[in-house]
């Protein structure tokens, strides 16, 4: 991999010529929920977007998105009109599928933009690494899946971020247009919420503070960031204020009704618990524990309501918030204490990590909020990479039970693994060497993890079935994800360590 090739725009060619080839490939309910929502936002008044409920995939992303669907709804009324009537629920005409595929491949060229200009603000010395960081990126197995397979828009989503991450490196100009382009972009998805507290902390110290002395205070600055995170706010929620539908708006974006875990369990912390609480559900009898027998008859285990255990204690919303704001607030002191741009790309990784470990109702997909801005930090040095090579294969390892068709198998493992061996072998060759000691331990386990998982993913994807049938199927699901969060809980404790010690 040299200096200048192969390059970003090389690559997308051939990455989107596989995306193209990828349309007519299993599509998710996700592909139904983004159909409708070009429906409602092209057919009714905005006053009503987020109270329709024809379909079941009712609207639940911030203003900003609908209006994005909107424009997107303006061009599908030339392509496919019959897409856009509410009331055709689960439409999928070629032309709809040729439609909403395009837009996501469109809609990426603001990853690639955001990445090129990664690259291009490297330093000279280090521009070699940052290129293979972007590629890894852009070429990421994650986006193939969720994006171009199961459906959704997390590239360019994932582009709006990186641009403002790109952005904070910059003077105090480009400082504002990354704190207006977070605001923008949480006015897409609510989700990019767990990232909010390491954009409050860096900003409010190197741009609304002065750098001499954190007790003068830059008031043109704050002036400036504070109209226009108002400004923008009012474009967003504004309207939905006057209606006075606030409080519809906030029960479709957090519908805290849903149980501490989704029906398939994110590889975090929760998914371990569970596991512990499936084992000892078995064991209990015989060392006296009592077993809570709804909770061991119960299926759908957070699918909806609330999250019972049959041994271990049941977890409530303020215990998973307390623990997030708690280990995030861990990594918001050194940033406050030393805010370079490494150590706030750090603590967003880290914000991602306890959000995503330590969430309530996480879902699977949102693993990506680690492994993209951890990606922009991977090739630091190699005690970086130690810590990063469990997630990279963990956080994708985990993501193979959203596509269960057979057609998808070689798409999802064949390019995963391919992608695996590619980029950790060119991010071991081209990470240098650490000037601190480095965690041995963690590359002992990161060398063991991936072992292991090879067999694991054979048995989940193909022995299982030939053997069990139809029989046990979750049980694969289990073992796919209580190992992937071993993966995720190791990788978080090493970049602490490396966080804290660098």
């Amino acid at each position: 991999m040299t200096n200048t090739y192969p390059t970003l725009t090389q690559c997308a060619v051939v990455a989107t010529a596989l995306k193209i080839l990828l349309f007519p490939a299993y599509k998710s309910t996700d592909f139904e929920v983004h159909r409708n929502w070009l429906a409602l936002t092209h057919s009714l008044p905005v006053k009503e977007w987020y109270f329709e409920k024809t379909s079941e995939w009712t609207l639940d992303y911030p203003p900003f998105f609908a209006y994005f669907e909107w424009i997107l709804s303006q061009a599908a009324a030339f392509i496919e009109p019959d897409l856009l009537s509410v009331k055709n629920v689960n439409y999928d005409s070629w032309q709809t599928v040729f439609f909403q595929r395009s837009t996501v491949v469109l809609a990426e060229t603001v990853l690639i933009y955001a990445l090129h200009l990664f690259v291009r603000k490297s330093p000279p010395d280090s521009r070699r690494n940052a290129q293979a960081a972007a590629l890894s990126i852009l070429l990421s197995p994650g986006l193939l899946i969720i994006d171009h397979i199961h459906f959704q828009y997390n590239g360019f989503l994932y582009g709006v971020l990186i641009l403002s991450l790109v952005l904070a490196k910059g003077p105090s100009p480009s400082l504002l247009q990354s704190g207006l382009l977070f605001a923008g972009l949480l006015c897409l998805k609510h989700i990019y919420l767990y990232l909010a507290p390491a954009y409050f902390v860096y900003l409010l110290r190197v741009y609304c503070l002065s750098p001499r002395s954190i007790f003068r205070i830059q008031f043109q600055n704050c002036i400036k960031l504070g109209l226009g995170i108002g400004a923008i706010a009012v474009a967003a929620f504004g309207p939905f204020a006057f209606w006075r539908q606030v409080d519809q708006l906030t029960a479709r974006l957090f519908p805290f009704s849903r149980g501490l875990t989704h029906a398939y369990w994110a590889p975090n912390v929760w998914a371990m618990y569970s596991f512990s609480d499936r084992v000892l559900i078995y064991v209990a009898p015989y060392i006296g524990i009592p077993v809570n027998k709804d909770a061991v008859q119960s299926l759908t285990r957070g699918l909806v309501g609330d999250t019972q255990f049959a041994v271990l204690p049941d977890v409530t919303p303020r215990m998973t918030f307390i623990l997030t704001l708690a280990f995030q607030t861990l990594c918001l002191v050194k940033l406050w204490v030393k805010p370079t741009w490494d150590i706030f790309i750090g603590t967003v990784s880290l914000c991602g990590y306890a959000s995503f470990l330590f969430g309530w109702h996480v879902h699977e997909k949102a693993i990506l909020l680690v492994i993209i801005p951890f990606s922009l930090l991977a090739l630091k040095d190699r005690r970086y990479l130690g810590a990063f090579r469990p997630l990279a294969v963990s956080g994708h390892v985990s993501l193979f039970p959203l596509l269960f068709t057979a057609s998808e198998w070689p798409v999802k493992v064949v390019y995963t693994i391919f992608w695996l061996i590619l980029f950790l072998f060119a991010f071991d060759r081209l990470a240098p060497p650490s000037r601190q000691p480095r965690v041995f331990l963690l590359d002992r386990f990161s060398v063991l993890y991936i072992a292991v998982a090879i067999p694991l993913i054979a048995y989940c994807s193909l022995v299982h079935q030939s053997i069990f049938g139809e029989k046990y199927e979750f049980l694969p699901l289990m073992f796919t994800s209580s190992y992937s969060a071993l993966g995720v809980v190791g990788s978080w404790l090493g970049f602490m360590v490396v966080y804290f010690t660098s």
